[in-house]
């Protein structure tokens, strides 16, 4: 008597560099895909393109900003190797692209509808190799050329004033309870912004979440060091405050 045979099981990798996003994501796709292995997760870019060498994953979901590598330079080195899906709170420019079909997209935090059309187009598409794909998906992904607006300024209130501070000024933001701390070399003011919201809107290749509650520009950095107490710290120029690396960001200075 013949037994049917199950079909393997879908596998999947989650690469985004917030702990709370990846979790997001997992339990979103528990409920709308509860038979989806999720293989590993990575918490930047070229863990993702490691994990997924290791893991041979058919679906990486990758977030667009991420330190190290970025969502779209990962994609460039896995398109052909397994199906994309790219997570992303609010990059207009990529998502008009991605609506051509050739890829995916989920927008955060994860919503369940869209995330359950998203994964029945996956299922789709496990019956054809990646690489039928690839031409297509590899033009997409090197004629993305289009910049996103970074932001550029942002607005303090001093007093009676409001005050317009270029983010080539500023030396590091720092979350401080409902506030966000601007330091810049002449001074530091408090702005309303989140942390999160800015590390949205600044420009990943002039700032780098070091700690969850700093992000620090990188052309500021003059030294990082370790304390006796082993943690990575940042000195910056013209700044006598050192400013401590989370180990969930220590990556970002590998050869330490």
């Amino acid at each position: 008597m013949n037994q049917a045979h199950s079909a393997p099981r879908a596998t999947a990798l989650i690469a985004d560099d917030e702990d709370a996003m990846r979790a997001q994501l997992r339990s979103r796709l528990r409920e709308v895909w509860p038979e989806l292995e999720i293989v590993a997760e990575a918490a930047n870019g070229i863990e993702a393109v490691a994990l997924a060498g290791q893991h041979q994953p058919d679906i990486v979901f990758l977030d667009i900003r991420m330190p190290g590598l970025s969502g779209i330079e990962a994609a460039r080195l896995l398109f052909n190797r397994c199906h994309l899906v790219f997570v992303t709170a609010y990059d207009q420019y990529a998502i008009a692209a991605f609506e051509q079909g050739a890829l995916d997209y989920v927008l955060k935090p994860a919503d369940a509808a869209r995330l359950a059309g998203t994964c029945a187009r996956l299922q789709a598409r496990l019956g054809r190799r990646p690489d039928d794909i690839a031409r297509q998906l590899g033009a997409l992904l090197q004629g993305q050329t289009a910049k996103p607006n970074y932001l550029r300024w942002v607005q303090a209130q001093v007093g009676g004033n409001l005050r317009m501070i270029s983010t080539r000024e500023v030396l590091f933001f720092q979350a401080e309870e409902k506030y966000t701390r601007v330091k810049t070399e002449q001074g530091e003011v408090l702005i309303r912004k989140t942390l999160k919201e800015l590390a949205d809107e600044l420009d990943p290749d002039e700032f780098w979440r070091i700690h969850r509650s700093t992000l620090v520009r990188v052309d500021a950095i003059t030294q990082v060091t370790r304390d006796l107490r082993g943690r990575q710290m940042v000195k910056l120029r013209d700044c006598a405050e050192q400013l401590e690396v989370s180990r969930g960001h220590a990556h970002l200075f590998q050869q330490m």
